[in-house]
């Protein structure tokens, strides 16, 4: 593989899931040329995902009517969200797995983790999904204030408990420890001042803002050294107006895209420019994805990859149809990250956190259980969660999907088994494959065919603890 392929498969494993063998050919293009097609893929306006139409009000307000009931039809309303919550589950990665938009998407995922939200009801649980993805390439600022003023994380944050006569501080020390300055940039009168200024802030059953004013403090108040009669949209811009702010977003954004050892002294100027361009996200990671720091060899095949990331990288590489996608949900508890269900307000931990000695397990036995029609023997963790139990079930275990083999033959056919092998190895990691391991690819290869040899080849390459990296 050319050093100039080696930058482009960087590039679609950073800002997308990994390369396509579907577009193998097109390594031949310049790396700028990939780079332009990322973000004009991603300029489209977005597609909504949808499990419950905007004209459903019993999902909006399901929770209330489960209160209401008798037992039966809390049982039956219990189930409703479950099953709702598991249809946009599955309709997210089928997003992520078969989109042009990889890099809308993998920022969709990263807000996702960002802002951290676990509440049952879908309906705001998509709101926010398809809100995220709309904004995400655009101003920080806009995003700040949607999140802020969206249903599902007033929710979660305890907002529409937050009143003047009883504030309530949750959401607005989240939002400036997790969301905006990070922890110790901010005071605990900082805190109890903000939450006066976001009294009042709450939402409709139908997911909307709705600001009651009887219910906001509108006396004065002191925020980070300055006084006024605030409010929650002042405070948000306070927040934003602190350099800081562009610091914690960049340097969570660097950890994400380009290494988790930070460089510090690059984080400080691309936060500088990522403030004087009034927080452009867009611009941030143009400027990322096209400096000469990004494709140093110290920073590729140096992250592990998040399940979610893993999972839709296996789809996307090996053209993968699944004969039936619910598996995915098992998949996504064994591995340690179910979307729409991260672990707190902190989101997941990430980086080494992702492998233990279960996750590497499953993470190695997976491409067989999917290629190989293997059963995956594995039984998820009991975290207690009744929300995740419906995930553990038994009868998601059986994966079964196939690849798109006769792109592997186009791209890798023709050739005697070892440079096939090294060729599969290049496409397919984005480290050294150490020979130990490539005499191991070769002694289990499937020599019936050339197909069967390019497919055992491919599977047993993945199935390397070197392609949990990227």
């Amino acid at each position: 593989m050319t050093a100039e392929a080696r930058k482009i498969q960087h590039l679609y494993h950073r800002a997308g899931f990994g390369p396509e063998i579907a577009n193998f050919a097109d390594q031949k293009k310049p790396l700028a040329d990939h780079r332009r097609r990322l973000f004009a893929d991603s300029q489209a306006k977005p597609e909504r995902l949808s499990v419950v139409s905007e004209n459903d009000l019993k999902a909006a307000a399901v929770l209330k009517m489960a209160a209401l009931g008798d037992e039966e039809d809390k049982k039956e309303m219990v189930k409703d969200i479950v099953r709702r919550g598991r249809e946009l589950n599955l309709l997210w990665l089928d997003q992520m797995a078969g989109t042009k938009a990889v890099l809308r998407e993998k920022m969709t995922l990263f807000w996702h983790g960002h802002f951290a939200c676990r509440v049952l009801n879908a309906f705001f649980v998509q709101n926010q999904n398809n809100m995220l993805r709309s904004l995400a390439l655009g101003k920080f600022g806009d995003l700040l204030i949607a999140v802020s003023k969206d249903a599902a994380m007033l929710n979660f944050l305890n907002n529409k408990q937050n009143k003047k006569n009883s504030p309530n501080e949750n959401f607005a020390r989240e939002v400036m420890e997790l969301f905006t300055l990070g922890r110790g940039h901010y005071t605990e009168r900082d805190v109890k001042e903000a939450a006066r200024a976001f009294t009042g802030w709450n939402f409709d059953q139908e997911g909307q803002y709705v600001f009651r004013r009887f219910q906001h403090d509108a006396g004065e108040k002191t925020f980070r050294g300055k006084t006024g009669n605030f409010t929650g949209e002042d405070v948000l811009q306070m927040i934003l107006n602190d350099r800081q702010t562009a610091r914690f977003i960049t340097r969570k954004i660097y950890r994400y895209f380009v290494n988790e050892q930070v460089d510090e002294a690059l984080v400080e100027e691309l936060s500088k420019s990522f403030y004087e361009s009034e927080y452009d996200i867009g611009q941030l990671l143009a400027t990322v994805f096209a400096a000469d720091w990004f494709y140093d060899p110290k920073n590729m095949g140096c992250q592990i990859k998040a399940p979610v990331a893993y999972l839709t990288g296996l789809r996307r590489q090996f053209g993968a149809t699944l004969t039936d996608k619910e598996p995915l949900l098992f998949a996504q508890k064994l591995l340690g990250q179910v979307v729409f269900y991260p672990p707190n307000v902190a989101g997941w931990p990430g980086g080494k956190s992702w492998i233990d000695s279960s996750t590497i397990v499953t993470r190695t036995l997976l491409p067989s259980v999917l290629f190989r029609d293997a059963d995956l023997p594995m039984e998820a963790k009991d975290d207690g969660d009744v929300n995740t139990e419906f995930l553990a079930r038994s009868n998601f275990k059986l994966m079964k999907a196939s690849a798109n083999w006769a792109g592997f033959v186009t791209a890798f056919g023709g050739k005697p088994e070892t440079e096939t092998a090294a060729a599969l190895a290049h496409f397919l990691l984005q480290c050294d494959l150490s020979s130990t391991n490539a005499r191991l690819v070769l002694q289990n290869a499937d020599r019936t065919s050339n197909e069967a040899l390019i497919r055992s080849l491919a599977i047993n390459i993945a199935s390397l603890p070197e392609y949990q990296l990227c």
